[in-house]
């Protein structure tokens, strides 16, 4: 017997938000999660007159407390069975710590706080109630990543010296936020966005990618907060140079400013036996370099075992594309596969059983905690011109 779909509530996204629509999109993609309940706004009339004209028939709350609170007295299988969390910066730590508190899964859009102090309270009511978070890392459920992460994790390239991970748009280069584009606006607000806009907006994404694709560590930064746009209170150029826990060193770079690029995330993994190469703009493809041999480019859809580079390669990866090549996979298929991740996790959190949650399938909360501290090293770096900065 099929199982039942599981019941999503939204925390924001109304009123013109942008990173809502994806996010339902992939909810709604394999017909076994759909959104049934938001608290839409932080107005309680505009919550409900956006939940009154949504798409579809949702049920409507004024605020994420009301929801969380009505939502928990409901049985299993009537009430949602995790939240999602698509609220400005400054709006994730309190909606998730009562989402937590309820026994209610989280999916929270990144970063994962505005201060290094709401991560740790975060991380820490995760452990004690053993239950599923997820912090949305969106280019980590390209099938394209996942191949990366076990070419380089299986030490196909060798020893990983150096890193080049990016993150480079250009719709910032002028005051947006004083153009009336929402997106901007509280982008650049430190009440809203926290210590850093490109380097926590873009600069974490940069930073995930590294992390999840080699599994090292960034333990040291020397970085360079810049502020190009005049009158913009934080930063739109975002470059750090890193020391890893494996000695290898790495550049962790974004910018906002660089007229021309859209969403243009890459990595570039340069190890003792060769080098690849991914960027989210092309995400079917990885190219591998090798010494003295042409350059291998691997298609999504196109990939088999024992070609002379690739050994075995694993059951979970091979079954994990979803449509043959040729049709790309993208940025709404990206989402999807996160939380369709994610609701494995969920259903077994709700039978009781055993779940993962430990950074292979998608962002957790620890990942959203090293992400914060990533830029609070940052931060803290740039003020002093550069220094070497440590973080646990």
């Amino acid at each position: 017997m099929a199982q039942r779909p599981l019941n999503v509530g939204l925390i924001g996204g109304g009123a013109g938000a942008f990173i809502v629509q994806p996010h339902q999109r992939a909810i709604f993609f394999d017909g076994t999660r759909r959104v049934t309940a938001a608290a839409l706004h932080p107005n309680p009339e505009i919550a409900m007159k956006e939940a009154e004209i949504w798409p579809y028939p949702i049920t409507g709350y004024t605020s994420y407390d009301e929801m969380i609170e009505q939502e928990a007295k409901k049985p299993l299988g009537e009430r949602i069975d995790y939240v999602l969390i698509v609220t400005p910066n400054h709006v994730h730590f309190d909606p998730a710590m009562k989402a937590i508190k309820a026994g209610i899964p989280v999916f929270c859009e990144k970063p994962l706080t505005v201060t290094l102090d709401e991560s740790d309270k975060l991380v820490q009511a995760v452990a004690a109630a053993k239950i599923p978070f997820c912090v949305s890392h969106t280019y980590l459920g390209h099938w394209t990543s996942r191949f990366a992460r076990f070419i380089v994790q299986s030490g196909l390239l060798g020893e990983v010296r150096w890193v080049d991970s990016y993150y480079i748009q250009g719709w910032l280069a002028d005051r947006a936020e004083d153009q009336g584009v929402m997106q901007a606006e509280w982008r650049v607000d430190p009440k809203q966005a926290g210590a850093s806009c490109c380097g926590g907006d873009i600069g974490t994404h940069a930073l995930m990618q590294l992390r999840y694709v080699t599994g090292l560590d960034v333990v040291s930064v020397q970085a360079h907060l810049e502020t190009f746009v005049e009158g913009r209170q934080l930063d739109d150029h975002f470059t750090t140079y890193c020391k890893l826990s494996n000695g290898g060193k790495a550049l962790v770079r974004a910018s906002q400013i660089s007229i021309g690029h859209k969403n243009d995330l890459g990595i570039e993994v340069n190890g003792t036996k060769g080098s690849l190469l991914w960027r989210q703009e092309f995400p079917e493809e990885v190219t591998i370099l090798l010494p003295g041999q042409p350059d291998r480019t691997y298609f999504r859809g196109s990939v088999g075992p024992n070609d002379g580079f690739l050994g075995d390669l694993p059951e979970q990866l091979m079954a994990e594309p979803t449509i043959p090549p040729g049709h790309p996979e993208a940025f709404h298929d990206a989402f999807a596969r996160l939380h369709r991740c994610f609701e494995q996790d969920v259903r077994a959190y709700q039978d009781g059983k055993p779940f993962d949650c430990d950074g292979s399938q998608y962002a957790n909360v620890e990942d959203g905690r090293m992400g914060i501290a990533f830029v609070a090293a940052a931060v803290a770096s740039s003020e002093q011109s550069g220094a070497w900065v440590d973080f646990k």
